[in-house]
């Protein structure tokens, strides 16, 4: 105890501190033995042995299960617990890698089975870049060919009786709502109904159509006249025929059918002027006494809309005044040039007409859609996925709806409730069809 008491205290002394690069080592080899402890290394086994068709435990190579499933297992656990095991990590260069058959992704028997997207997005790059390069060449080669009075010229500004006449077409629907009046209130006969309807109709359509042969009109004048007379002549048909059938069911005495009872359709009453506006302005050509509507206007979705259908507008101009026109211009007669010619022609007209086409039935039906955005008007099926049709008869059933409805409704149907048959009831649809398509189209032809 004397001794003990006597000896100086001890000194604790610090353990001397080990060199930069060595603790650096120490800490990398510490932090991959906690990440080995964890399941990283039993994950990345799995994910291979998923890969390469192994179906074994994700603890333990395929091999060794094979060779001993107690082993295996009890070096799998070691493997786990080993930190500075790599080889828990990692295969064995004598693992075997090819363990199942298996198809290519492109191979007939599972090349519908694979995802296509990135083949698809670089149709897409190929496709935008082709394109770009055309119309790179085509402005180095021809310059800029828009006229400045493709839009508007010089006779744009004689175009007012174009205008006159487009303002002027209201008359005809109030026309058809005054006859309508007197025709529920009794006041004149269902034939004499029928007739005024008939003058009212045809006047709509042929009075544009003698202002337009007059007039040496510009391509945007005439064609929104007649694309406008036409919408109101069908508009017409439909707010006619409608309230024809609603004059007969409260004539009749027959209670409302079961659709317009679940349409919300209860009492079938006279057309009011406020659902005659509205029908007149609203994305439809079929009428009914009430729409769908939507709880409020989406402003700002609204002005992106109006801003994409400006510049798909003018894209639709350039591609008429850049590439169509100058074809038509400089190709020969078909009956004066050969065959080979007349077929080169078709081929160079083909692409800018489909891609015309496609900026055409964008800009219509976002206009549509701007205008249900307005007047809150809820049913926007303007079309379906008509790029799926795998008919012709599909494809003209899904691209415009509005006209398919309205033709359905208006002319199909009528038809087939009179005894006509199926095949008369489709050719006399779709000869109307064409016969207004034509309408519009002729117009603009003349005028370029």
């Amino acid at each position: 105890m004397a001794d003990s008491e006597d000896a100086p205290p001890a000194v604790h002394r610090r353990p001397p501190r080990p060199a930069r690069g060595a603790a650096a080592a120490q800490g990398f080899a510490a932090a991959l033995r906690r990440r080995l402890r964890s399941g990283a290394a039993v994950a990345a086994r799995a994910s291979f042995a998923a890969d390469s068709g192994d179906e074994s435990g994700p603890g333990e190579p395929s091999s060794s299960r094979r060779r001993d499933n107690s082993g295996g297992a009890s070096s799998a656990a070691g493997g786990r617990a080993g930190a500075g095991d790599f080889s828990a990590f990692t295969f064995r260069a004598a693992a075997p890698v090819h363990r199942k058959a298996k198809e290519s992704p492109l191979s007939s028997d599972a090349i519908f089975k694979q995802s296509h997207a990135g083949l698809f997005n670089l149709c897409i790059v190929v496709l935008v870049a082709v394109n770009s390069r055309l119309i790179i060449e085509n402005l180095m080669k021809y310059g800029l060919l828009i006229r400045s009075g493709f839009w508007f010229n010089a006779t744009s500004l004689r175009d007012w009786p174009l205008l006159m006449c487009c303002l002027s077409l209201p008359i005809f629907p109030l026309g058809a709502f005054a006859v309508e009046k007197l025709a529920f209130n009794n006041l004149i006969s269902d034939p004499a109904t029928t007739c005024f309807h008939i003058l009212f109709t045809t006047f709509e359509i042929v009075y544009p159509v003698l202002v337009i042969l007059k007039c040496d009109s510009a391509v945007l004048s005439g064609f929104v006249l007649m694309f406008i007379a036409c919408i109101v002549w069908l508009k017409l048909v439909s707010f006619a025929h409608t309230n024809h059938d609603i004059r007969k069911l409260i004539t009749s005495g027959k209670k409302v059918d079961n659709e317009l009872t679940a349409a919300g359709i209860d009492n079938l009453q006279a057309p009011t002027l406020g659902s005659l506006t509205y029908f007149m302005m609203a994305p439809t050509l079929c009428y009914q006494p009430s729409y769908p509507r939507t709880p409020y206007v989406r402003k700002g979705w609204l002005v992106r809309q109006v801003i994409l259908y400006l510049i798909f507008t003018g894209l639709q101009g350039f591609i008429i005044e850049q590439y169509i026109n100058p074809i038509v211009v400089n190709s020969q007669h078909p009956l004066m040039g050969g065959l080979l010619n007349a077929v080169e022609t078709v081929l160079k007209l083909s692409l800018p007409n489909v891609y015309l086409w496609l900026c055409m039935f964008y800009c219509l039906f976002h206009l549509l859609n701007i205008l249900a955005e307005i007047l809150r008007f809820g049913d926007r099926e303007f079309y379906k996925d008509w790029w799926n049709a795998k008919t012709i008869d599909e494809y003209w059933r899904k691209w415009n709806m509005p006209v398919h409805k309205w033709i359905v409704r208006h002319i199909y149907f009528p038809c087939m409730r009179n005894g006509i048959s199926k095949e008369v009831a489709v050719f006399i649809s779709f000869f109307v069809s064409a016969v207004l398509h034509e309408l519009q189209i002729t117009w603009m032809k003349c005028s370029i």
